[in-house]
């Protein structure tokens, strides 16, 4: 059987191409296709024990079977509900909260919090250095998808929530420049604003297949999570 396999950030850069199809025999596992694809290309065997993988854009494991037609997509760990409007976006335009802020705001809303990712310029924690600009990529159809289980796990845990904006940006963002904008707006400021906002950041870097390049002086890398998803991170 033939199956689809889409690469991204650090496994795109070693296998040269962002696609290509692999032929499996029936009854192949994900187990199996890493062998295979590890076996096309040996750069990323030292990446592969820690890749997420996305089987028909839901996270898959090792023993799920494959089927003729799977498109399959290999990537590094990440770095809409009811009862409220839901807004989420993945876009390359600028991100502005006054213009999304009519948008989440009702009659009887009281509360809005909001988190807003920015690039930095310097990191001072750790390994001290510049950055001189950002490059974010990410698999845009299952992104969309786990922005909206984010949107939902949030309502799950705070039923007082009721409005929720996740929009992340992509492309070259230069130090300064918001990246990211989590907004929730409620009732009351003790909802669950504050708690749920800094979720959703949280979850989004968890489970959301977006990936950013950091550009400096000591060259690029692409920067990636330690968070490996399991089967309980699949929507309920």
């Amino acid at each position: 059987m033939r199956v689809k396999v889409l690469y991204f950030a650090t496994f795109r850069d070693h296998v040269g191409s962002k696609e290509e199809f692999v032929d499996l025999p029936d009854g192949a596992t994900v187990a199996d296709l890493f062998l295979k694809v590890e076996d096309l290309h040996p750069s990323l065997s030292e990446g592969l024990p820690t890749a997420v993988v996305a089987v028909n854009r839901e996270f898959a494991f090792a023993d799920e079977v494959l089927n003729m037609g799977d498109e399959i997509a290999i990537f590094p760990p990440v770095s809409g509900g009811t009862g409220g409007p839901t807004i989420l976006e993945i876009t390359e335009e600028s991100l502005d909260f006054n213009e999304i802020l009519p948008k989440i705001v009702a009659e009887d809303t009281g509360a809005v919090c909001m988190f807003m990712g920015v690039v930095r310029g310097v990191t001072s924690r750790g390994d001290h250095h510049e950055t001189a600009h950002l490059e974010y990529e990410a698999f845009r159809e299952m992104a969309l998808g786990k922005l909206a289980q984010v949107a939902d796990e949030i309502r799950q845990q705070w039923a007082g929530v009721r409005g929720i904006v996740i929009i992340q940006r992509l492309g070259h963002l230069e130090p300064g420049t918001p990246t990211v904008m989590i907004v929730c707006s409620a009732g009351h400021r003790d909802s669950g604003v504050f708690e749920a906002a800094r979720f959703g950041i949280d979850r989004l870097k968890e489970i959301v297949p977006i990936w950013k390049k950091e550009v400096g002086a000591n060259g690029e890398y692409w920067v990636e999570g330690n968070y490996s998803p399991t089967k309980e991170d699949r929507p309920t």
